[in-house]
């Protein structure tokens, strides 16, 4: 048989691991319902940026997709949290970046500028050997 002084101490233990137990069981069903909304931020994985605030997105916990225009073609389109997600940790982007292109359009780009950049330095070949 245990004392008084005993049980009270023996309750407040099992209060205290259910208690525990109770905000674990709500912080998983809270990070479920962010899973159901977006994917999940890893605040860690993003490039670091010198300013005072975060990106809503960080506040928020998850990414969602955010609909813009293509600045080309005025094409609607859709940056989806995935590609949101592989953007800012993968990547590394800059976390104040959005989409401005579609895929067809961001394309059409980098083969512009890998064209002026070998064009450029094919000029900049011949003028230091001094040819024509």
């Amino acid at each position: 048989m245990t004392r008084g002084k005993q049980r009270r101490e023996e309750i407040k233990t099992r209060r205290a691991a259910l208690t525990a137990r109770r905000a674990e069981l709500e912080e998983a069903a809270r990070w479920k319902q962010l899973e159901a909304r977006g994917v999940l931020v890893n605040a860690a994985a993003l490039a670091p940026n010198n300013s005072y605030g975060a990106p809503q997105f960080v506040y928020r916990g998850y990414y969602v997709d955010i609909p813009f225009r293509c600045e080309d073609c005025g094409k609607d389109e859709v940056w989806t949290a995935t590609q949101q997600k592989w953007w800012y940790e993968v990547a590394k982007g800059f976390v104040y970046s959005t989409a401005t292109r579609c895929r067809n359009c961001r394309r059409k780009e980098q083969a512009r500028r890998t064209e002026a950049r070998r064009r450029h330095l094919e000029g900049v070949s011949r003028k230091t050997r001094g040819g024509t």
